[in-house]
């Protein structure tokens, strides 16, 4: 196998999830034009968000099962083709219902990106070296999100938001071209493969459900800096459209320098004796310190200071997801990881939907403060239910805690 080759195929991961993190933060950015054209409330547009977190959250039980079935190729492949034909539809919306079914369809495609890059990994990188992917790999969101708020911004001032939508739904369609003729797998030749996983010995095993459990209080923090960042500029801060696209990408640029950032501290402490357990968990329980600044960041009175902290409290949520990310990989074989990250990740949906239904009523019954004290404080229970609940990483791996032996599955290119 070509060593090089598979910073490549990171490579194919990396910017697919810009993509999908330009198609997502899309809806945000437009959201103070949309909400004045469709004469949307906070509760309203928190609807609309909820059925694409309904849809990802529904999707990500099936999402991990089709890409392990249907390999990485073809499996990866078409969830990309849908989230951006879904992303193109965008710009047919006539109102509040229309644009909510749009996002629900988007939702079921992008499902398929975290799975199918976490496999990626998987496949191509040792476990010493998957924190490092990972968060490379997961920076796209952060990147894709600093891309947004200027184009989306340009965009909409100069061509409408129904063009916006437009181009960022092609996008895709032009990674899916390269991806079709250039995806390779990492097994060159036939391989004996021993009986595989079953999927009832995952779904009763210790480490998938605490993992599933421990995102509920983790992602939905980022959907909120996702999907309400950009309102909160405009009816927290007084940004005007202008304003949200020159200032709106400095958190998520932040944001993906804490993606990297992750990813070395596990590498570091791993390197200091660590072991796998400890370094992920140590660099999730830092992390989760550092979202803590989301709380100050809502009560300074300089918008400066504010975009300062919550870009501390976004690098902390990369940082703590770069290892979040690789905990499938240390504990179950590559042909079944999308799997089990899939079905973790509607644990994450999960609270994202009623997370964001709970946003929208606190902001339009209170103020945008108890949110960001609400997305302060989830993320310690997180790190709570890791070092409390997960138990040892290496002792639930599939080789000692189910009691099967694996080989890496053949696949065909």
């Amino acid at each position: 196998m070509n060593k090089h080759l598979r910073w490549w195929m990171l490579g194919f991961a990396f910017t697919a999830t810009v993509i999908n993190y330009l198609d997502r933060q899309a809806l945000s950015v437009a959201a103070p034009v949309l909400r004045a054209e469709f004469h949307l409330r906070s509760l309203s547009y928190a609807h609309i968000v909820f059925a694409f977190l309904l849809a990802y959250t529904l999707m990500n039980g099936i999402s991990g099962l089709l890409i392990d079935r249907l390999g990485t190729k073809i499996g990866y492949g078409l969830f990309v083709a849908w989230w951006s034909l879904s992303a193109l539809l965008h710009s047919f919306a006539q109102g509040s219902t229309s644009l909510g079914m749009f996002r629900f369809l988007l939702g079921l495609g992008e499902a398929g990106n975290w799975p199918g890059a976490v496999k990626i990994v998987a496949e191509w990188f040792s476990p010493n070296e998957r924190s490092t992917a990972s968060g490379i790999f997961n920076s796209g969101s952060a990147v894709g999100a600093i891309l947004a708020p200027p184009i989306i911004a340009f965009m909409l001032l100069h061509y409408g938001w129904r063009s916006a939508f437009a181009i960022v739904g092609a996008a895709g369609f032009v990674w899916l071209v390269a991806w079709i003729f250039l995806y390779r797998s990492p097994v060159s030749g036939k391989e004996i493969q021993a009986t595989p996983l079953p999927y009832k010995s995952l779904l009763r095993s210790r480490f998938v459900w605490t993992f599933t459990i421990s995102k509920i209080f983790f992602d939905p923090v980022w959907y909120f800096y996702t999907f309400w960042f950009p309102e909160y500029l405009s009816h927290g801060r007084h940004f005007d459209m202008a304003s949200i696209g020159r200032y709106g990408w400095i958190p998520f640029f932040i944001a993906g320098l804490g993606s990297a950032l992750g990813g070395l501290l596990s590498r570091g402490l791993l390197a200091c004796g660590s072991t796998i357990t400890v370094a992920r968990k140590t660099a999730v329980s830092i992390a989760a310190i550092m979202m803590l600044a989301a709380i100050p960041s809502v009560l300074v009175q300089s918008a400066v200071t504010s975009i300062a902290l919550i870009s501390l409290a976004m690098a902390g949520y990369t940082a703590g997801l770069a290892n979040m990310l690789a905990m499938p990989a240390d504990v179950v074989p590559p042909d079944r990881v999308a799997f089990v990250y899939g079905f973790a990740s509607m644990g994450s949906g999960f609270g994202g939907m009623i997370f964001t239904l709970l946003t929208g009523w606190l902001i339009d019954h209170y103020s945008y403060a108890p949110a960001f004290f609400l997305f302060g404080l989830i993320p310690i229970a997180c790190s709570l239910i890791l070092w409390l609940w997960m138990g040892s990483l290496e002792s639930q791996s599939h080789s000692t805690a189910i009691g099967l032996t694996t080989t890496p599955s053949t696949e065909t290119a």
